[in-house]
């Protein structure tokens, strides 16, 4: 199976956004994709909670969602949109992945289970959970003969939410992304290797990069990393654009074999002193 992992620069307007991702995703199929991954938060990028609000809609109403999906049936492909912000409930926004087979369908869905609450610096906070319900459930589903295991960006510093997906059999492993720069710089690629040779999966990890209109920077960097914990492909730099890569799943077999790491998990008591 080829995949390709989509680089963008989204920003405030669902329209242009849709359209940025089209002509990638567009470009990934002419390079021999069959299964394409965007970055987190594809057809909005806005910090502005009232400005945000006023743009999203129920996922039933999303126009990017049905261009999407659109999109799938058209070119005979899986896409997997790394995010998507969607009215929830009690008044708050989903940060959702949806997984779109090729006849348009809607897979499965992923909403991100660990919220960004973080302080980076006196000029840089983050309360996700101020806009955002969090979701409470890890998520599998088929492409192909692959079973992929959907997590979105802060998600990857949870080692154990990417064990259990590899105790659950999935090879692939998606982590689509919006990392902010000084995070990206320092812990970007190390955690995605250490997710991939932790699990033996093959991890997709489509992300934002660039200055955005709302005001944000985010690292880019998208990568696609081998059970190993080898970089198959990657953008070195935060332009959009697109990287493809062959799997191939004996590789993940292979991998299991030699490191069997995630089956040794002991019940480790605690000696508090």
């Amino acid at each position: 199976m080829r995949v390709a992992a989509i680089q963008m620069c989204s920003g405030v307007s669902v329209t242009d956004n849709v359209a940025q991702a089209e002509r990638l995703i567009r470009a990934a199929v002419a390079d021999g994709a069959t299964c394409v991954a965007t970055p987190e938060m594809t057809h909005l990028l806005q910090r502005s909670p009232k400005r945000l609000f006023a743009t999203i809609t129920t996922e039933d109403k999303d126009v990017g969602l049905k261009r999407f999906r659109a999109l799938a049936d058209e070119l005979n492909i899986h896409i997997l949109i790394g995010s998507l912000a969607v009215l929830g409930e009690n008044d708050k926004a989903m940060n959702r992945s949806f997984l779109i087979g090729p006849s348009g369908d809607i897979l499965a869905r992923y909403d991100k289970i660990h919220l960004f609450d973080v302080t980076l610096s006196r000029a840089e906070t983050y309360k996700e959970s101020n806009v955002y319900n969090g979701g409470t459930q890890a998520v599998t589903a088929m492409v192909n003969d692959a079973k992929l295991g959907l997590s979105i960006c802060y998600d990857v510093r949870f080692a154990a939410l990417y064990r259990a997906y590899g105790q659950a059999g999935a090879q692939v492993i998606t982590v689509p992304a919006a990392f902010t720069v000084p995070t990206g710089q320092a812990h970007w690629e190390t955690m995605l290797r250490a997710r991939a040779i932790e699990t033996g999966s093959f991890i997709i990890a489509p992300a934002q990069g660039g200055n955005h209109e709302d005001g944000r920077s985010t690292w880019g960097h998208s990568m696609i990393i081998g059970p190993w914990g080898d970089v198959r492909a990657v953008i070195d730099n935060d332009a959009p654009g697109y990287i493809c890569a062959d799997i191939d799943l004996d590789d993940v077999s292979d991998a299991r074999r030699k490191v069997p790491a995630w089956q040794h998990e002991p019940d480790f008591g605690v000696n508090n002193l």
